[in-house]
Parts: C-alpha cells; sequence; structure tokens
C-alpha cells in the first residue's frame, strides 16, 4: 500500500503544485512529510482490495461493451440525452482533458468546463482547495438552474 501511496503521490498533484510546493502551504514542513502523512497514512487506511476494484473499473468499464452498442463507444456517448458539463482538472494526469474531449464531442447536451487548477486529479475534492470548489459549485449551480 505504500508503494501504491507513492506512486499515486506522483500522479494525483500536478507536476506545478509540487514545483510550486503548495504542500508546504497545507501545512506539511517538507515534500517527504507530504508524501507520508497526506498518501501513504491514508492508503494505509484503505482495503487493498478495494483499490483493486477501483483498477479493475477503470480497466473494464466501458459504456459500449453490450448488445446495444456492440464496442461502439461512440454511439454509447451519443446515447446520453441528459445535459451535462464534464469539469476535468487541466492537470489531471490520470484522466486527461484530451479524454474528456473526445467523450464530450459525442454527446450531444454536453459541454466541457476545464478546472483551471494546478492541484491535478485532487482538483474538487471536497475541501481541498477554495478556489476549485468555488469555480465547481458556479458551475453546478448553472447546471441546475438550466
Amino acid at each position: 500500500m505504500k508503494a501504491f501511496a507513492r506512486v499515486y503521490a506522483g500522479w494525483g498533484p500536478s507536476q506545478a503544485f509540487y514545483r510550486e510546493k503548495v504542500y508546504l502551504t497545507l501545512g506539511f514542513s517538507s515534500l517527504e512529510e507530504y508524501i507520508v502523512k497526506a498518501w501513504e497514512e491514508r492508503f494505509l487506511q484503505l482495503d487493498a482490495n478495494n483499490l483493486l476494484a477501483m483498477l479493475w473499473g477503470w480497466q473494464n468499464a466501458d459504456i459500449s461493451a453490450n448488445p446495444r452498442y456492440n464496442g461502439d463507444f461512440h454511439k454509447a456517448l451519443g446515447a446520453i440525452k441528459a445535459r451535462a458539463i464534464v469539469m476535468p482538472s487541466q492537470t489531471d494526469q490520470y484522466f486527461p482533458v484530451a479524454d474528456n474531449e473526445i467523450e464530450v464531442s459525442h454527446m450531444p447536451n454536453a459541454e466541457l468546463r476545464v478546472i483551471p487548477s494546478i492541484w491535478g486529479h485532487a482538483a474538487g475534492g471536497p475541501g481541498r482547495n477554495p478556489v476549485d470548489t468555488a469555480f465547481i459549485d458556479r458551475v453546478l449551480k448553472e447546471l441546475l438552474a438550466a
């Protein structure tokens, strides 16, 4: 779990997050303390099977893998009729914006709003960064008001 946490720590925040030493503003005295306390300690509390299930989902959660769409991912996306605003972080290294651009281009009532954040995958995580939270709240209020 420690190894998993260290790998995730390299992908979770962006390079700019580390370069600008944002972890120091969060109360950590060093990069090592941030990695140990914010990542390793948290991951050590998790059930490894939950992480394995999440990874399995990432590898196998294909909305087109069924008889209705027969593997046609774009057709499956086109069937999503709900109004949607897809909000990736501009620095997310798990799920790059380019992937969301492709997805949104096939969803008839969706638009892309990129979160302008250096927090990477953690952008928008509840209680983590007030600037990102305000951006998401503003967009969600707009979506719900429409």
